[in-house]
């Protein structure tokens, strides 16, 4: 989680929007017509039902008797068209985009598609909002439409693991950073993908009422008081696929040369010859691609092999650092702990202790477990329905299929051993395990 000290305003407000950058801080109140309390949720056509639910479910019901206070949700359709979501379910919003205007906290829980402008009607109506002191909230795929009305300009964000890429690239002023679960900008804030938008809205409820509503609220939705992205190993996700406009690019085949040949030894002088570029040009050209600069990624995805070699191989420390490309494996240890949290040795024992060797079967997590809270705090985080869920894929497709089906959603992961070491492990599961190629089309969210 990111905060910035000392910028809030009465309310928790912080002062930046892009057409008010010049009013100070203290000047920066809520319109007498909008109300902290009053939280509208902006839903299009086309969003996956699981992340609009969320702000319904925490701002929606009423947990007075439980010691929540009471929120008053205004739901609003974000366009004038029949609002379908998964499973082609048609939902009826009973408010428009002028009932935005009386609200304190905006909700925006999802976006049906990162390659598609938001309406601009419901851009306005953001940046209206937020002029007035509203706070405004993105959720996953949300922070597209966010960054879209200028929102996240010169701001730290997050958003999906697998999107951060392409919000990076395409909005080139925000500060995207996907290792976070959610990032409270003060009167912006951003989710990380699906069950992260839970932490966040608790995040909310906390910092207006304090840890006993929030915590009372977390457990009647049975879900964990408060996480961090350690807690699901995050940092690994970091740079994992790239966008899927470098498909068509040139710089594709130089891309792709990099990911075939990670275990030489490359610099970033050697990438841009390969693309005929000088190297100002070429890492200009990529970051305008990718978001990142060019040595930082290939750092980052010769650690992400590293990763896989110390899972899947009995190298040494040292065989592992010069597989990867590595000068010495002293860069490697001290990349791998930047990235990971944790030295290569440590890494692979606490992996090959959460996972069967030789063979062994995995086990099998039963569904009936987590009705059954004296067995221990489980690490597979989220609300109960969830977790049964989980729980069953476990069951019916083993474990590589629960966890790459909670990495893609970013929930917490069914585990055997509760107890277990919670370093960071990598999905057995092809597309959640290795980095997104050149041409290959990034999977919607979970």
């Amino acid at each position: 989680m990111q905060y910035r000290e000392g910028e809030t305003t009465e309310g928790g407000l912080s002062a930046m929007s892009q057409d008010s950058a010049a009013v100070p801080d203290a000047a920066r109140k809520l319109a007498a017509r909008r109300r902290r309390e009053i939280v509208a949720v902006l839903l299009f056509s086309g969003g996956p039902i699981f992340e609009s639910s969320i702000p319904l479910s925490v701002f929606g019901i009423d947990r007075q008797d439980a010691g929540v206070p009471r929120y008053r949700l205004l739901v609003c359709a974000g366009e004038d068209v029949p609002l379908r979501t998964t499973g082609g379910l048609e939902l009826s919003a009973p408010y428009g985009l002028e009932a935005i205007a009386r609200a304190g906290t905006v909700v925006v829980p999802a976006w049906r598609s990162i390659t598609q402008a938001p309406p601009p009607a419901a851009l306005d109506a953001l940046r209206r909002a937020h002029e007035e002191g509203a706070r405004i909230v993105g959720l996953c795929t949300g922070a597209f439409v966010l960054a879209a009305a200028g929102l996240l300009d010169g701001r730290p964000a997050t958003t999906h693991w697998m999107y951060a890429p392409t919000l990076a690239k395409r909005y080139p002023s925000v500060h995207v950073d996907p290792r976070e679960l959610f990032v409270d900008d003060g009167d912006v804030l951003t989710s990380a993908g699906t069950a992260a938008g839970i932490d966040l809205c608790l995040h909310i409820v906390r910092t207006d009422h304090g840890a006993d509503a929030a915590n009372a609220l977390a457990r009647r939705l049975v879900v964990p008081q408060r996480r961090t992205a350690a807690d699901l190993g995050h940092q690994r996700y970091l740079d994992r696929s790239l966008p899927e406009e470098i498909g068509a690019d040139p710089l594709a085949e130089v891309v792709a040369w990099a990911l075939e040949h990670l275990h030489e030894q490359f610099d970033v002088e050697t990438l841009a010859a390969r693309a005929y570029m000088s190297r100002r040009t070429f890492d200009r050209r990529f970051r305008s691609l990718t978001g990142s600069a060019p040595l930082q990624w290939l750092i980052t995805q010769r650690v992400l092999q590293a990763q896989r070699l110390l899972e899947t191989s009995d190298y040494s420390v040292d065989e592992v650092a010069g597989r990867c490309g590595f000068r010495s494996p002293v860069a490697l240890r001290g990349h791998f702990r930047r990235q990971l949290g944790a030295s290569p040795a440590a890494y692979r024992a606490a992996y090959r202790a959460r996972r069967p060797q030789n063979g062994a079967p995995e086990p099998v997590l039963r569904p009936e477990r987590v009705d059954r809270p004296e067995r221990g705090e489980r690490a597979a985080l989220g609300v109960g329905g969830v977790d049964r869920f989980a729980a069953a894929a476990v069951a019916g497709h083993g474990q590589a299929t629960a966890l790459a089906t909670a990495e893609a959603g970013e929930i917490g992961r069914p585990q055997p051993d509760a107890f277990a070491a919670r370093l960071p492990e990598a999905s057995l599961s092809r597309g959640a395990g290795r980095p997104v190629l050149p041409g290959q089309r990034e999977r919607p969210v979970g």
